[in-house]
């Protein structure tokens, strides 16, 4: 009979079946409170409904009435069982959310040590960029090398590459080195020698980055912020430098009102 009830308790596929079945129990058990079916019943609905305490409880209740049932002994063995899964999910949860603050506190703690202001445009918070993030070497460690995703714009042609990690040691130079030239610039404008890169800086201005300072030191300049998790550099040919800046003025500007 155990067994047909068991069936019928793993069959029920919502929870709604799992919580009369409790309560169905319950009203059985106030009539007879040594009916161990009910007390089985009522125990295995409440695992399937994670509600531990009230399983354990009602297991143990069946088994003051008989300390020999099988079928709830081995249902107490489940109820712990699932207690003990339940308990170490939480803690790899709690170390997961431990070590995830120790990062951010030392990214923090990094970016300030540097000087680098960063700020979100949209709710404080920053776009899904998925692995092109601010990282440090040592994840914990504030002191170790930092590195930036880099979008390089370039804004005469609307095109623009990303570069997802950039370290604050190296230049852009070296990354420009690996870009250019790019595969649809016909008229071979973007030669490294050819380009000049521009920041826009927190005042809603421009500042003409060299390309051989290393990028720790353009952004702990103090005169330009990291928006919306990206470093965003401008590269434009030399000959088309004077127009953009013209017009990046205008918009500008223009914004203002």
């Amino acid at each position: 009979m155990l067994i047909v009830i068991w069936e019928y308790i793993t069959d029920a596929q919502t929870a709604e079946n799992y919580r009369s079945c409790t309560l169905d129990c319950a009203a059985t058990l106030r009539l007879n409170p040594r009916n161990v079916k009910a007390y089985y019943r009522s125990a295995a609905a409440c695992l399937a409904l994670d509600k531990l305490a009230e399983a354990e409880d009602a297991c143990q209740h069946g088994l003051d009435v008989d300390a020999s049932n099988a079928a709830l002994k081995t249902l107490a063995a489940r109820i712990a069982n699932r207690k003990a899964r339940l308990d170490e999910l939480a803690r790899i949860r709690r170390e997961q959310d431990d070590r995830l603050a120790l990062e951010k506190n030392a990214l923090a703690a990094a970016l300030k040590k540097r000087n680098v202001v960063v700020k979100y445009s949209k709710d404080g918070a920053a776009p899904d960029m998925e692995d092109a993030i601010f990282k440090l070497a040592d994840p914990v460690d504030p002191d170790s090398e930092l590195s930036f995703p880099v979008l390089l714009l370039y804004p005469v042609d609307a095109q623009s590459d990303l570069i997802k990690a950039v370290g604050e040691r190296d230049s852009l130079v070296q990354h420009l080195e690996e870009v250019l030239p790019l595969p649809w610039d016909e008229k071979g404008e973007y030669r490294v020698r050819d380009v000049e890169c521009y920041i826009e800086t927190s005042t809603d201005g421009l500042v003409k980055v060299g390309k051989k300072l290393g990028l720790g030191k353009v952004l702990g300049a103090g005169k330009v912020e990291v928006r919306d998790g990206l470093v965003k550099v401008n590269v434009l040919p030399k000959e088309r430098v004077v127009g953009w800046i013209e017009e990046f003025k205008r918009r500008r500007d223009a914004a203002k009102g």
